[in-house]
């Protein structure tokens, strides 16, 4: 049985973009916690309204975007 863990800090409403080039997404709310520790954090594509799934850890590598 796993622990509850409280999710990490999620800068929600932020806009950051997939890598220095990438499409601008905004981070949304923290969703649930994978096996190995990561979170999962939906975010929504600024251009298309989808939204997403995208590790939190791969969230913080990601730039903000203007």
């Amino acid at each position: 049985m796993q622990a509850a863990v409280a999710p990490p800090t999620v800068p929600v409403g932020k806009i950051k973009s997939f890598g220095p080039f990438g499409p601008k997404y905004e981070v949304g709310r923290a969703l649930r916690q994978l096996d190995d520790g990561d979170w999962m954090i939906e975010v929504t594509m600024i251009e298309t309204g989808e939204k997403a799934e995208y590790r939190w850890t791969h969230l913080t590598d990601d730039p903000e975007a203007y």
